[in-house]
């Protein structure tokens, strides 16, 4: 008997991890991702593996977002020693990923210990090393999309396109016991039909058990079009106030899709003269990597992106200027207005994003554009909430800056997009909802009874399912 143990993302949308148990494949990880919300050294202070990383046998990655991979390394630390199953282009994006994020963990655990030093407190250690997140790197074993590959004694894995990202994968994973035949369809996150440079997520129809996200389980996205219309009329009215704007978002997919949107106004002479930096050295590289992939990506009306005649980064946006070092960065901070910053992290937890909050959060000539989810209990979440002061950097700060939310960006499938997505299963397979604030699996529970007749499940963190 095969079994599931929800241990992250379970009624919350962070910690992807799933553990599977069968005699078919051993022990497999389906994610490995961290919590995000707080500051770096505490959570990985707080983080606990529910099982001993040394008894696992594979993990299977859905894709390289940090609240699905970012405990990678710690799990090697503590002795994991199984290959990492991901698409290509999932592995060439998990090196950006974990380098960045160790890198920040360490200047924050310095910046920790060092306070610590001064009240004569011990050290913390690390939870990790660079030496553990080279070895992830090296315990990767990228697959290809539709092309199913073994994994344990009786089980195979096949990829196939989510949609979310730049190599996001939907699992489909058949596991052979006592003679029959089980399958297991973890959605990992599901992308939106018609997002510009990815292609839709793929359909499947049959499984045992579906896993499935429900990010955005209470609501649907506004249209493209009505976004990309007050996308315009947000950064207008922000050129007229003579303000600046400041854009958080994510390192991966977001900032491409920005930044091809933005190229867009520019060309239709509707982005009035905004100076734009990409002031994130993570999302530069990821945007080099999918210029590098685009061939492989859907570039349907944007075909002088696939043919090699422009890319994201060298001439789409003229106006694009990118800003890799602190120093570049901090010069940003010499101009008064018409600045455009695009800069991580996408929930502001961490990143350059919190530096220009601390110049300019308390100007109400600026606005600050949200364009991704905010997770519970982030910084984020909190301004959209309403929030009038902050601390940042130990200090407090007045929220004066105007506070803007686009709906049409997001990279997750809306609710219409899930229920439509597992809809098409035809054996009525058991339903999980995972990835999701209990308030959103709840409406998309009842949406799926009410249309379908699908009763789904929703588990709580640790529970445990037979299958």
């Amino acid at each position: 008997m095969a079994s599931i143990r929800f241990l992250g993302a379970a009624q919350e949308v962070t910690g992807s991890c799933h553990l599977l148990s069968s005699a078919a494949v051993g022990k497999v990880l389906l994610d490995c991702g961290m919590h995000q919300g707080g500051d770096a050294v505490d959570r990985l202070q707080e983080e606990r593996f529910a099982f001993k990383p040394a008894e696992i046998d594979a993990v299977i990655l859905s894709h390289a977002h940090i609240d699905h991979s970012g405990l990678l390394p710690k799990l090697v630390s503590e002795g994991f020693r199984g290959p990492i199953y991901c698409t290509r282009a999932t592995a060439d994006l998990l090196e950006v990923m974990l380098n960045d994020a160790a890198g920040l963990y360490e200047r924050d655990l310095e910046r920790e210990n060092l306070r610590r030093a001064r009240r004569g407190a011990p050290d913390l250690p690390p939870a990790y090393t660079r030496d553990d997140v080279e070895r992830v790197f090296k315990q990767c074993s990228p697959q290809r999309y539709h092309q199913p590959f073994a994994i344990g004694e009786a089980g195979s894995v096949t990829f196939h396109d989510a949609g979310h990202i730049l190599g996001s994968a939907i699992v489909e994973l058949t596991l052979q016991e006592q003679g029959r035949e089980k399958r297991l369809v973890f959605s990992g996150d599901l992308g939106k039909k018609d997002s510009v440079l990815l292609f839709d997520p793929e359909v499947l129809t049959r499984a045992d058990l579906v896993m499935m996200e429900g990010t955005y389980g209470d609501r649907d996205h506004r249209t493209l079009g009505n976004t990309l219309e007050q996308f315009e009329q947000v950064l207008h009215e922000a050129w007229e106030r003579g303000g600046n704007v400041m854009i958080p978002a994510f390192a991966v997919g977001r900032t491409q899709e920005l930044l091809f949107y933005l190229g867009q106004l520019h060309e239709q002479g509707k982005l009035d003269n905004w100076q734009v930096f990409l002031d994130s050295p993570m999302a530069i590289e990821v945007t080099r990597l999918y210029d590098r992939w685009l061939s492989q990506l859907d570039c349907e009306g944007v075909k002088g992106l696939c043919s090699g005649d422009q890319t994201l980064l060298r001439d789409f946006l003229p106006r694009l200027q990118l800003t890799p070092s602190t120093g570049e960065s901090m010069m940003i901070n010499k101009i008064k207005r018409g600045a455009l910053i695009i800069a991580g992290s996408g929930m502001c937890t961490g990143g350059r994003i919190r530096h220009h909050f601390k110049q300019r959060i308390w100007d109400e000539r600026n606005t600050i554009v949200f364009v991704g989810f905010q997770a519970r209990n982030t910084l984020g979440r909190i301004l959209i909430d309403g929030v009038q002061r902050i601390k940042l950097f130990r200090e407090e700060y007045l929220v004066r800056a105007q506070i803007e939310t686009l709906g049409g960006f997001s990279a997750h499938a809306g609710q219409t997009g899930l229920v439509e997505w597992v809809s098409h299963f035809e054996n009525n397979p058991k339903v999980v909802l995972v990835h999701g604030e209990p308030e959103a699996l709840d409406a998309l529970a009842k949406r799926l009874w009410d249309e379908h007749q699908i009763e789904a499940m929703i588990p709580t963190p640790g529970q445990c399912l037979a299958f």
